[in-house]
């Protein structure tokens, strides 16, 4: 593959087999981030499970958030439309927002809650929502009824993360332009919710690897002990 003279040197700043402490690699990200868009900050967690046995899924409400605005659909009814629309939620309703999905293939919205007695409508959409990582889940408190306390923590940043079909966990965890000590943080945050994930019972080495990057940037491995260090005083 044809990489561009500025990933090729970015790639200069990276030594491959090291291990950088999170200030450094972070710090490191920053440096290498020169799009001319605001790049992404992700992060990729290598996991020692098995994705046919265990998949590791889960939350968490990043201290900084995203640097995303997060777009949220609700399916709810009643009282609890009017404690959705109060809490921000972008779209709001029942049949009338299936249909639209269905039919003209709507789907202008990032993260999709509902509560439990919109699941028989939210149920149809299975084969929509589900590739896109946006079907309603109880395993990840997107199907409750404190929607309106969901939606304000989607808002403010809340990620949903999950591993692929090879162990490996990818989630965002804030824009390089955010200050390193709030992405650092961010990052810590997140690296305990998937540490709290561990499936129970699970023998051998949990996080093998960890590894961060920009948008377009190249790949810097961090120091995976320091990380679960600060992880202990989170």
């Amino acid at each position: 593959m044809n990489r561009s003279r500025r990933y090729q040197q970015a790639v200069a700043l990276v030594e491959r087999d090291k291990k950088h402490p999170p200030q450094e690699a972070i710090g490191l990200m920053k440096q290498m981030a020169t799009a001319k868009f605001p790049e992404t900050a992700e992060v990729a967690y290598n996991l020692g499970v098995n994705p046919s046995q265990h998949m590791v899924r889960g939350t968490c409400a990043l201290p900084h958030g995203t640097g995303k605005e997060v777009r949220v659909l609700v399916f709810a009814k009643g009282e609890k439309i009017r404690e959705a629309e109060e809490a921000g939620a972008d779209y709001v309703g029942g049949e009338d927002l299936a249909e639209r999905i269905q039919k003209e293939g709507w789907l202008e919205f990032d993260r999709v809650v509902a509560t439990p007695d919109m699941m028989p409508v939210v149920g149809r959409l299975g084969k929509i929502l589900g590739p896109r990582g946006l079907m309603p889940s109880p395993k990840t408190d997107t199907v409750t009824q404190d929607v309106g306390r969901l939606v304000q923590e989607l808002k403010a940043g809340m990620i949903e993360f999950r591993t692929d079909r090879t162990g490996i966990v990818h989630a965002p965890f804030g824009k390089v332009t955010f200050e390193a000590e709030q992405l650092e943080e961010n990052l810590v945050a997140l690296t305990k919710a998937v540490l709290e994930r561990r499936p129970e019972g699970f023998k051998g080495r949990f996080l093998k690897t960890v590894s961060i990057s920009s948008t377009l940037g190249p790949g810097i491995v961090i120091d995976d002990a320091a990380l679960v260090a600060a992880t202990q005083g989170a």
